[in-house]
């Protein structure tokens, strides 16, 4: 087991990673920006080494000043959380030059899979379902046109090497082709260095479930059941839950030997998630594999009782899964709400100093942030300010629990999204668990 990791992030996932590097008797350093020299994790860190100005350019997404930290820290590890260079396959693979383990998959398999037309590609010699779409990256406008027509509009376009709804576009008829394409080459440029955007049929009403994988480099294979990421606002997940009301066992069994199979053949070692899309008639379709942990993996967490962060710094460690696939049990029903510094109302960024914070407690009920009284949310960075996860027996008690949950919580000083949480539980379509992707843009 490692004696030191460094803590490539910030927020509440650094601080998630540092509670579990404790618990396992690792020594942590946390790299951070200026902007979050007074933060929590920094705080709590055995040590800390300041990287960088407040812009994330010259801090968390600095190279050689988080290797830098590293060695003169002497940390044998590092753990990028979510976000940020994460996904970085140079990173991954600037780490092993430097004799570092990354804590995620080898620089290969993300590259591979990092590329949404090659991760496709390997999906469909997998024979993993996939969405008709076209055979690989748009040549020119000419070549999307086409595409389009065969598909048939309503079309997805998509960044190939990007993710988190940045470089998409919803393309509904031919007029609107050639300006969206070009948004998206421009969005895809800025946000991953491509402007490489391919096409895909758009399904109008379907979920978003996502199965949780675990892999060590021994052969063992594990998946944790799934996750509902439906609730979204521009293709930004706000609320997810397990198990999802929308698969049943049979889809449950297909989805994640679909996962696992895909996994198999990418040589996946570490935490790591396949994304899909269900229709209407259960089908799914491949959507992209995220190579990291995941913003929303404590609602697998609270339902399985397995810690993915410990699992991925064992398995980043060299050592074998603790559990097999028959060990695996889910039990009740999670959900988890994404509590953000914005305007309820118009989503917009609201940081400033938190001058009064009181998080929810009582059974079943566990909150993930970074925040404290006096706390200043800086502008540079996701909004995101903590999480609050509520479990039950059944999803009627964990809505119930979240209810009650977000009631209690208080953030004062800032505007932040529980009243637009609050609002939500209470919609009965929600409620009774009949939702997908575009529920926000057709009830709100």
């Amino acid at each position: 087991m490692f004696g030191k990791i460094l803590i490539a992030n910030r927020g509440e996932i650094a601080l998630r990673v540092l509670r579990t590097c404790r618990e396992l008797g690792i020594r942590t350093v946390v790299a951070h920006s200026r902007a979050d020299a007074g933060s929590l994790p920094v705080r709590l860190a055995d040590e800390s080494v300041c990287i960088g100005p407040d812009e994330a350019t010259q801090s968390y997404l600095n190279i050689p000043r988080l290797i830098a930290a590293a060695e003169v820290t002497d940390a044998e590890a590092v753990h990028p959380g979510y976000g940020f260079l994460a996904e970085n396959a140079t990173f991954a693979e600037i780490c092993r030059a430097s004799s570092i383990r990354f804590i995620g998959p080898g620089p290969d398999v993300i590259r591979l899979l990092g590329d949404k037309v090659e991760a496709r590609e390997l999906a469909r010699k997998s024979d993993v379902p996939l969405l008709p779409g076209s055979d690989g990256a748009m040549r020119d406008e000419g070549d999307a046109r086409m595409c389009a027509e065969r598909l048939g509009y309503p079309v997805l376009l998509k960044a190939a090497m990007g993710g988190g709804g940045r470089g998409m576009r919803i393309v509904r008829d031919a007029e609107a082709l050639v300006s969206a394409l070009r948004t998206a080459q421009r969005e895809a440029a800025a946000a991953f260095g491509s402007s490489e955007v391919y096409l895909e049929k758009y399904i109008e009403r379907a979920r978003h479930v996502e199965v949780q994988v675990l892999a060590d480099r021994h052969g063992g294979m594990v998946h944790l059941g799934e996750r509902d990421c439906s609730i979204q606002r521009r293709h930004q997940k706000l609320v997810e839950e397990s198990p999802s009301p929308g698969v049943t066992d049979g889809i449950r069994q297909r989805l994640t030997a679909a996962a696992l199979r895909l996994c198999r053949a990418a040589g996946y070692e570490s935490a790591g998630t396949v994304e899909f899309l269900l229709d209407e008639d259960g089908r799914f379709y491949f959507l992209e594999v995220n190579t990291r942990i995941q913003v929303e993996h404590p609602v697998t967490e609270m339902v399985t009782g397995i810690d993915l962060v410990r699992e991925q710094i064992r398995i980043a460690a060299g050592e074998r899964l603790s559990f097999d696939q028959a060990a695996v049990r889910s039990t009740g029903h999670a959900i988890e709400c994404r509590v953000t510094a914005e305007d309820p109302g118009t989503f917009t960024p609201h940081p400033g100093r938190i001058t009064a914070y009181l998080p929810p407690g009582g059974p079943g009920v566990r909150v993930d942030s970074h925040a404290f009284p006096g706390y200043l949310v800086p502008p540079h960075y996701d909004s995101l300010v903590g999480k609050v996860i509520a479990h039950g027996p059944t999803r009627t008690d964990a809505l119930a629990r979240m209810r009650r949950a977000l009631g209690e919580y208080v953030i004062e000083g800032i505007r932040t999204s529980l009243p637009f949480h609050a609002r939500l539980l209470a919609h009965p379509r929600f409620a009774e668990g009949r939702y997908g992707t575009t529920f926000l843009e057709t009830e709100f």
